[in-house]
C-alpha cells in the first residue's frame, strides 16, 4: 500500500515540471514574453530541477526522506503559489526555477523506495514508481490543457498547488522516519563524493550520458509540441493540444513492461530494444509532421521507448554501489535532467528558427546518439559488457 502512495505521490509531483507545455501559447500572448523569454520556461524547470538532484538529492543519504520531503514540499508550494500570481516574464522564470527545486520530492522517493526493496524486488518497485512518473508527466498535460482552456492557465497552478500542499502533509504523516545510512558525513563531503563515484565506474557514465541524450531528443519534442499543433496548419486550441498526453500514456506500459522483463532479457537487451523503439517514434513523427495519425503513433512510440529504457537504466546504476543510492541517483538525474533542459530549450528555439523539421531533426540526432553509444560499449569494454548484463 506504502508503494502505491509513493508511486501516486511521485506522480503528482513530477506533473509540476509539465504542466506548462500546452501553456506556452497562453503565457506567450498574456505575458508579451519574447521567444528567447519562451524559451526560457523550460529551460529554468529542467535547470533548477537538475540543481535539485545535484546539490539536495545527495541529502537522503544523510538525513531522513521524511524531513527532506517535508521541507521541499514548503518549497514546491511556495514556487507554484509565485507562478500562479506572476505578473511578468522574470517572475515567472524565477517561480519556475524554484519549483524545479521542490520538485525533488520525486528524486528522494525513489531511492527510498529502492533501498526498501530487495534486489530480486528492484526491477518491479521501481518499474510500479516510474509508471506513477510516467503517469504524472503525461496526464499533467492533459489536465493542464482542459483547465487553461476553461479557467485560464492561472488556475493550473492554483490547482497544483493546492495538490503539493495535501501530498506534503500525506507524506509527511506516511513515510518511515529511517535513520540515514552515511551519518556524519558534512555536505562538502558528500557533494565532492558524487563526482567521485563517476570518474569511478564506467557504467554510470555511461547510463548517465545515454539516458540524458534520449531525454532531450524527449523534451525536445514535448516542449515543442503545442506550438506546433497550435499553429497553422493544425490550429488545435489548448485542451486539444494537451489532449496528446493521453496518446503518451504508453509510457505507463513501456516502464511497467520493461521492469519485467530486466529481470529475463537483462538490462542491456531491455535498453537497446527501447532506443530501436524510440528511434522509430521520432523518425514517424518528423515524416509524418501535419498528420495527427501520424504524430500520436510517433509519441505513443517515443512515449513507450524512453519510459521503457528508464527502468533497467535505474536498475544498473542502483546496483553498483547499494550505500550510495541518492548520490548514484543523483549523478544519473543530474545529466538526465541537464539533457531534458538542454533538449527543451533547444526544441523551442528550433521551433520558432526553423519550423518543426528542426525540432525533429534534432531528436532523430539525439536518439540515435544514445543507441549508437548504448551499442558501442557492449562491444568496445569487456568490463562494461559484464556489468550491464
Amino acid at each position: 500500500m506504502l508503494l502505491v502512495l509513493m508511486a501516486m505521490a511521485v506522480a503528482f509531483t513530477a506533473a509540476n515540471l509539465y504542466y506548462y507545455q500546452p501553456l506556452l501559447p497562453a503565457l506567450r500572448d498574456d505575458l508579451s514574453l519574447s521567444d528567447t523569454q519562451l524559451g526560457l520556461v523550460p529551460f529554468a524547470t529542467q535547470i533548477g530541477y537538475a540543481a535539485a538532484i545535484l546539490l539536495i538529492s545527495p541529502l537522503g543519504d544523510v538525513m531522513p526522506h521524511r524531513k527532506l520531503i517535508g521541507l521541499l514540499s514548503c518549497l514546491l508550494v511556495g514556487a507554484l503559489v509565485l507562478q500562479a500570481t506572476t505578473v511578468s516574464g522574470l517572475i515567472l522564470v524565477l517561480g519556475t526555477f524554484l519549483m524545479g527545486l521542490g520538485a525533488n520530492i520525486t528524486q528522494q522517493l525513489i531511492p527510498l523506495a529502492a533501498s526498501m526493496s530487495s534486489p530480486q524486488q528492484r526491477g518491479r518497485v521501481l518499474g510500479t514508481l516510474m509508471s506513477g512518473l510516467t503517469a504524472g508527466i503525461l496526464l499533467s498535460r492533459v489536465l493542464s490543457g482542459s483547465i487553461a482552456e476553461h479557467m485560464g492557465w492561472r488556475a493550473v497552478y492554483w490547482m497544483a498547488a493546492a495538490t503539493a500542499l495535501i501530498w506534503g502533509l500525506l507524506l509527511w504523516r506516511l513515510l518511515p522516519n529511517e535513520s540515514s545510512r552515511v551519518a556524519g558525513m558534512r555536505y562538502p563531503a558528500l557533494i565532492g563524493s558524487m563526482f567521485t563515484l563517476l570518474r569511478r565506474h564506467a557504467l554510470l557514465r555511461v547510463s548517465a550520458l545515454t539516458g540524458a541524450l534520449w531525454f532531450a531528443a524527449f523534451n525536445a519534442v514535448w516542449a515543442s509540441l503545442s506550438l506546433h499543433l497550435t499553429n497553422a496548419p493544425l490550429n488545435l486550441n489548448l485542451q486539444q493540444a494537451g489532449m496528446f498526453g493521453i496518446a503518451g500514456m504508453a509510457g505507463i506500459v513501456g516502464a511497467k513492461v520493461s521492469g519485467r522483463w530486466v529481470g529475463s532479457l537483462g538490462t542491456w537487451r531491455t535498453i537497446c530494444s527501447a532506443l530501436l523503439v524510440l528511434l522509430v517514434g521520432t523518425l514517424v513523427m518528423w515524416g509524418y509532421s501535419y498528420s495527427l495519425i501520424g504524430l500520436v503513433i510517433g509519441i505513443v512510440l517515443i512515449d513507450l521507448g524512453v519510459f521503457a529504457a528508464q527502468v533497467p537504466n535505474q536498475v544498473r546504476v542502483f546496483a553498483i554501489e547499494p550505500s550510495a543510492q541518492s548520490r548514484l541517483n543523483a549523478v544519473y538525474m543530474l545529466f538526465y535532467y541537464l539533457g531534458a533542459a538542454i533538449g527543451s530549450a533547444s526544441g523551442v528555439q528550433l521551433m520558432t528558427a526553423y519550423g518543426w523539421p528542426g525540432v525533429m531533426g534534432l531528436s532523430v540526432a539525439l536518439s540515435a546518439s544514445a543507441l549508437l553509444l548504448h551499442v558501442a560499449m557492449r562491444w568496445t569494454d569487456k568490463s562494461f559488457e559484464s556489468a550491464a548484463a
